[in-house]
């Protein structure tokens, strides 16, 4: 999502309104400084990097469950996508994509939020409501093998026809996927046939554009299985394989085991996992359990630039680092820096929702918003889960679920941090990851 600004900074211009309520609010330890302003005319590198740090900024807002239901931030938020991008609020056809390649035209309004819009897509397909909550909408970008490269996933306050159209570039697109990780949850999908279909194409696509590895006698037993239209039957055995309901990024580098390592990181089954390429040119493989990580951030660097008065800013790097339990009472830090860095956060992030719903014994069917009145509204469980002070339920039962809360509210991250070196680590720039804490010495 790209913010438009002004060439001369305001207040008014930069949003520093609406973060300074937000701030006030919610407290200065909670809400991130909002990136700052420049009272001169920038230039139109300067413009592009400023509108980078307020998206960035955004996101890592959102990322904070208590923040990210702010209203007033949402209402900035909508308001600002549109007017920034000068759309005014009308109906429009938009092109969401299926894993098969298949696109689905869905009529909304330019001013519809992503759950709207994925309502609309469900609707048109045919998915029963209560299996809404088992996918999202993505923002991906092709590349040039036909695979799709991950942006993010869309949040609930984005406009998804503002957002995709904004980047002025084809090889964007939104694409619809499950947005859970357990495979056992493939059940509740499959028993319903637009489901099935969906999932069946989602693990065809993964197999073919190798996120899934399949051996020769693996690959004939699907390939049998796809001829006779044996969809469970394939995913049955897709879900033997490895790397099944990964999520693949993009090359990037990391400091483990040394620094300069380039490596290839992918998220599922509650792990990232890692292929690392050695300076000898060796391939080496780990995974890092999300159980096992104490805490993570997300921060930002701006190289420093030696070119002469006037030339380009430099990139802005970002980094995902999370502090990991290597063996018992031995923590290390490890850093990967990538431009899907926020990505990767949130994924994290998921799993440990996913975790910690699992624990209470609550189910994801319920862990997606549904409207009521027109009006958007938490369920139940993701209120339990997300936010006790919304309760007002007497019933017992809930107050395991309102104990889990009040931790899951401190494992998402508050926002990126600007350092200039991945190992500053301030005690307000990381969260505690409190799946980590539920663990015992028989996990290692």
């Amino acid at each position: 999502m790209h913010f438009s600004i002004p060439e001369t900074e305001t207040r008014a211009g930069d949003g520093g309104a609406p973060a300074y309520v937000l701030r006030k609010e919610y407290g200065a330890n909670v809400v991130p400084a909002f990136p700052p302003k420049k009272i001169f005319t920038l230039t139109p590198a300067e413009v592009e990097q400023r509108r980078e740090q307020l998206e960035k900024y955004m996101q890592a807002v959102r990322q904070d469950p208590t923040l990210g239901g702010s209203e007033t931030f949402n209402s900035f938020l909508r308001k600002a996508q549109q007017e920034t991008q000068q759309i005014p609020t009308e109906e429009v056809l938009l092109e969401v994509l299926l894993s098969n390649g298949q696109k689905v035209k869905v009529t909304i309004l330019t001013s519809d939020q992503t759950e709207d819009v994925l309502e609309a897509v469900a609707s048109k397909l045919d998915l029963p409501d209560d299996l809404v909550g088992y996918f999202s909408l993505f923002l991906v970008r092709e590349t040039k093998d036909g695979a799709f490269s991950f942006v993010r996933k869309l949040q609930e306050f984005e406009l998804p026809y503002v957002s995709v159209t904004s980047l002025h570039n084809p090889e964007f697109q939104i694409i619809l996927r499950k947005s859970y990780w357990d495979s056992a949850y493939d059940d509740d999908v499959m028993e319903h046939r637009v489901g099935l279909n969906l999932l069946y194409a989602q693990t065809v696509s993964d197999i073919e554009h190798g996120w899934i590895l399949v051996n020769k006698e693996q690959h004939r037993q699907l390939k049998s299985l796809q001829e006779k239209v044996s969809k469970k039957e394939f995913i049955r055995l897709a879900q033997t394989l490895k790397y099944y309901g990964y999520l693949k990024f993009d090359p990037c580098v990391t400091d483990f085991p040394e620094k300069g390592c380039h490596v290839v990181v992918s998220a599922g089954n509650n792990e990232l996992n890692f292929q690392v390429r050695l300076p000898n040119e060796q391939i080496k493989e780990g995974s890092f359990k999300v159980t096992r990580m104490r805490c993570w951030r997300v921060t930002s660097s701006v190289p420093m630039n030696n070119g002469p008065s006037g030339s380009s800013p430099s990139e802005v790097k970002l980094e995902l680092a999370f502090e990991y339990l290597m063996s018992k009472d031995r923590l290390q830090w490890v850093t990967i820096t990538s431009p899907q860095a926020i990505m990767l956060s949130i994924c994290l992030q998921s799993m440990v929702d996913e975790l910690m719903v699992k624990k209470s014994g609550g189910s994801i069917r319920k862990m997606f918003r549904r409207r009521v009145n027109g009006a958007l509204r938490r369920s139940d469980s993701q209120q339990a889960v997300k936010s006790p002070p919304l309760l007002d339920s007497p019933d017992a039962s809930w107050e395991p679920m309102a104990k889990l809360s009040s931790k899951l509210t401190s494992v998402s991250l508050r926002g990126i941090s600007h350092s200039s070196s991945a190992n500053d680590v301030g005690a307000n720039d990381f969260h505690g990851n409190y799946a980590f804490e539920g663990i015992g010495d028989e996990d290692l």
